[in-house]
């Protein structure tokens, strides 16, 4: 498990020498790749793995593993808008799946709101997407939740190791 930074990309090299997660984890004594991708400007929980069976079949969209990402927009979104998020919203390539929105807080003196969205997708930059469908660019986004995996107590940019309980709880989730 890894708490990808902002402003780093999901690869294990970057041609334009941008830091990539290779930075992060050039000790590791076995060669792991990113299961998934966060973009660059995203942070959050990324799984590294040697188990290319195990990547495939969290990434697969057929096996309906659950991603969540705390979402921050500017503004304060109205209920009807989270709703058009919870029953799908078209996008260029398709409509989406129906999403689990689940509203934080609207903080109205500083003019944002703030709540999780679980879709078990993982189409390109799809939660920006998404909100830039119901008119609530993103400004900060996070991903907190991987099938049963929370990212907590990580620092960004550190990793650990996943427990046994941990790594059967997630072959469970991805139906292996």
């Amino acid at each position: 498990m890894f708490y990808k930074p902002r402003g780093v990309v999901t690869t294990m090299s970057d041609p334009q020498n941008r830091r990539s997660i290779a930075d992060f984890v050039q000790n590791l004594p076995e060669r792991v790749f990113p299961v998934g991708r966060l973009d660059f400007n995203t942070e959050g929980l990324l799984l590294l793995t040697n188990d290319g069976a195990l990547a495939q079949a969290l990434m697969h969209p057929s096996h309906e593993v659950n991603k969540t990402y705390l979402v921050k927009v500017p503004g304060i979104v109205p209920q009807e808008k989270l709703d058009q998020l919870r029953l799908g919203v078209k996008l260029e390539d398709g409509p989406t799946a129906p999403a689990i929105v689940n509203l934080r807080d609207y903080d109205h003196e500083r003019g944002f709101t703030l709540f999780d969205i679980t879709i078990h997708e993982g189409r390109n930059r799809q939660i920006r997407r998404m909100c830039d469908a119901i008119g609530f660019p993103v400004r900060d986004l996070k991903r907190i939740k991987l099938g049963p995996l929370q990212l907590s107590n990580l620092g960004r940019g550190k990793f650990r190791s996943l427990s046994e309980q941990e790594l059967s709880q997630l072959r469970k989730a991805a139906k292996l």
